[in-house]
């Protein structure tokens, strides 16, 4: 299923692993990446496959882990922290109000698909809250008036921002 490139990539992942089981997670990243931002069950089959282990076992390893997504994304995928520190500073907020001004519930891709929103348990930025990433990038110490200049930057598309895309083909360490 990957493509001449893809597979490519997937060999080198794999090279680097003695036991193919252990590339699962970059493994997985790729195949995200393949098929436009989500995995579906024939991908999950795909690396299973590749890696050498039960279906069962990737899709228990895939559902856990947040980064992971099983359905299209928006052009532009919101995630907004909702955690205890983003929480009191105003995080729900910031959620409640990006959901009324897309019209747009969190969980969900907007018909349009430019917009997606999810709401996520933490960001890892805890001193900064409230925090919310547009796709790859970190927006700290939000207000609403902050959030609603980044949506209108978005809506207007002049921001240029990152793809969805990890650099998981290299060495996680050095």
């Amino acid at each position: 299923m990957f493509s001449p490139e893809g597979q490519k990539k997937a060999e080198h992942i794999l090279s680097r692993y003695p036991i193919k089981m252990n590339a699962l997670l970059p493994i997985l990243h790729l195949a995200q990446r393949e098929n436009k931002g989500y995995l579906t069950p024939e991908w999950l089959e795909h690396v299973a496959e590749v890696c050498e282990v039960p279906a069962t076992h990737v899709e228990g390893v895939a559902t856990f882990y947040t980064m992971f997504k099983f359905r299209p994304l928006g052009k532009y995928h919101l995630q907004i922290c909702t955690n205890i520190a983003c929480g009191l500073c105003g995080g729900e907020k910031i959620l409640e109000h990006v959901e009324q001004r897309l019209d747009l519930h969190a969980g969900h891709t907007r018909e349009d698909g430019q917009f997606s929103i999810e709401e996520v348990e933490c960001l890892g930025a805890c001193g900064y809250g409230p925090v919310m990433i547009v796709n790859e990038e970190y927006h700290e110490r939000l207000t609403v008036e902050a959030t609603d200049k980044i949506i209108d930057e978005l809506e207007k598309n002049t921001k240029e921002l990152p793809e969805k895309i990890l650099p998981l083909d290299r060495p996680l360490t050095a």
